[in-house]
């Protein structure tokens, strides 16, 4: 039977409807099948630790693990390689059936905990098992918004369980709401219900993940970053995982080889920690989208710890290292060994017999502005606020794309009034943050919060102000939000700002394809979300 595929969890899918053919992210119909698959037996081995924690059992951390890993691997741009997600398929499947045996009572779990098959049939069950098995519409795209949400959450928590910090509420409610997913006596109004709870998980699963970074590498500082490039041969660094780059610069000091961040790993930079290493040369490149040219132009290896990689070129693909995650075939990858860590001896060595990097531009990127950084001028924002130098915060945070579209963005930000602050995080900011757009008394007028997930600073950010302006609602403050969107991390921000109450934001360029008309209406009515349209008209309506 030939493959077929249906995908629509990010920005760009095809037409703003779904990929039918091939994802436009050059993920092949048989790997959206097997990832659909892998989605399928963790809903079934999370009905099975659901129950298990119902009958008092406890749920190892390895098994915590399992489950975010394998929501992490079906995440955009993470995993095109077929043959890891198959394996993944298997372990999933393996530790469901060890945590059957433990089971007192079997009766009523759904067919996903008990499904068994060899992978020669993997095929035939994916296809029966994916987004369009759910034939209501509006309860398909509830169960998409909560699963897309869930992977963001995923995401958060894999980092800071990297750095030792764990969570077993927000694993038990992650492995619940997958559970209750498979449930078709589910209604919509308790899977919007379920949609809410899922952001409120979602600003304590960032809240756990801002204690990891800055308990590891202490609380990031307004920053200077380096554009340009040195003399010696480069790793460059990409995704978010910062353990990942932490034992990279420790393998490569004094190897005379420098490490350079590409995309969402320039928030490194911020974190004392990582100062003290003379060899951690800056930043290179732009957002991911890019790096095609980028990283041939690069002449060393790339190391990808997160999403997003888009499919290598034949050029360059030998210097292509994934770990984590992420998989591509042909990419070598880095696997992590029992006590947590990682050899990348593999890297260092090829790195060490290839030419320095082309350099691409010159320059600086200022950043570093995570909550404790603005904390400490809370006084002088205020002030500015008062005094009428500062008229409105912008958040412009989320996520950057190959979209001609996207350029709405960096003329926005241009088009601003003078008197306002664009908040910002993740890497939407390569769109501007290049650009000299001056400061407020001395207030820069783009505040770098960090990873798409330092967006937790930005909701901090506005509780104190409206702590500080003594206001009983954060919709009151001067603070506006256009954020701009393009997989799951950004979903489970966009649940958890709906959670802390915030209303009118608006998203794009486009609004969600999983979004049915009553679902989007649902959320126009009770939150104000509304899509972009042209510059000039959205700020009239922002900005006024």
């Amino acid at each position: 039977m030939e493959n077929k595929m249906f995908c629509f969890q990010c920005q760009e899918t095809a037409g703003c409807k779904g990929c039918t053919q091939v994802g436009v992210c050059g993920k092949k119909p048989e790997v959206a099948l097997m990832q659909d698959l892998l989605i399928y037996v963790t809903k079934g081995l999370s009905a099975v630790t659901t129950r298990l924690r119902a009958e008092g059992k406890p749920v190892s951390r390895d098994v915590n693990h399992r489950v975010t890993e394998n929501l992490f691997i079906t995440i955009t741009n993470a995993n095109f390689d077929r043959e890891a997600i198959v394996a993944a398929v298997e372990t999933t499947m393996r530790c469901r059936d060890e945590l059957l045996a433990e089971l007192t009572d079997r009766e009523g779990l759904p067919a996903a905990a008990l499904w068994q098959d060899s992978r020669e049939n993997f095929d035939s069950k994916a296809r029966t098992v994916g987004v369009l098995s759910t034939e209501n519409e509006d309860i398909r795209s509830l169960r998409e918004l909560i699963t897309y949400g869930l992977k963001g959450l995923a995401a958060y928590v894999k980092h800071a369980n990297a750095l030792q910090q764990e969570n077993e509420e927000i694993d038990a409610f992650l492995q619940s709401a997958l559970a209750r997913l498979l449930d078709d006596t589910q209604t919509a109004e308790q899977l919007t219900a379920l949609t809410l709870e899922t952001g409120k998980f979602g600003v304590d699963g960032m809240a756990l993940l801002d204690t990891a970074n800055t308990t590891a590498y202490g609380n990031p500082e307004v920053t200077t970053v380096d554009l340009g490039v040195r003399q010696n041969p480069g790793i460059l660094i990409s995704g978010h995982d910062l353990r990942d780059l932490e034992m990279l610069l420790e393998q490569t000091e004094g190897t005379g080889v420098d490490v350079y961040t590409h995309g969402e790993m320039l928030p490194a930079h911020y974190y004392p920690k990582f100062k003290h290493y003379k060899h951690f040369a800056g930043n290179y490149g732009n957002a991911w989208w890019k790096q095609k040219e980028e990283f041939e132009a690069f002449n060393g290896p790339v190391l990808l710890t997160t999403n997003c990689l888009v499919p290598p070129k034949d050029s360059y693909k030998a210097r292509v290292f994934t770990t984590g995650a992420v998989g591509f075939p042909g990419c070598p990858h880095i696997e992590v060994k029992a006590d947590g860590t990682k050899d990348f001896s593999p890297i260092i060595e090829m790195a060490k017999k290839c030419q320095a990097p082309k350099e691409l531009e010159k320059g600086q990127i200022v950043g570093g502005f995570a909550h404790e950084q603005v904390f400490a001028v809370a006084d002088k924002v205020v002030e500015a606020v008062k005094s009428g130098a500062i008229k409105k915060f912008v958040v412009m945070a989320g996520c950057d794309g190959r979209m001609k579209s996207r350029e709405y963005y960096a003329e926005f930000a241009k088009a601003l009034p003078k008197d306002t602050v664009i908040l910002t995080a993740g890497c939407a900011k390569y769109k501007y943050i290049k650009m000299n757009l001056g400061d407020i008394g001395g207030i820069p007028r783009v505040l770098d919060a960090g990873q798409c997930n330092d967006s937790y600073s930005l909701a901090l950010i506005a509780l104190k102000l409206k702590e500080v302006f003594g206001l009983d609602d954060v919709n009151k403050l001067p603070i506006v939000y256009n954020i701009a969107w393009y997989e799951q991390k950004a979903v489970i921000v966009l649940l958890a700002l709906l959670h802390l109450g915030v209303k009118n934001i608006h998203l794009g360029p486009t609004l969600p394809a999983f979004l049915s008309p009553n679902v989007a209406k649902v959320l126009v009515e009770n939150f104000g979300i509304g899509g972009i349209t042209t510059v000039e008209s959205d700020i009239k309506t922002m900005i006024g």
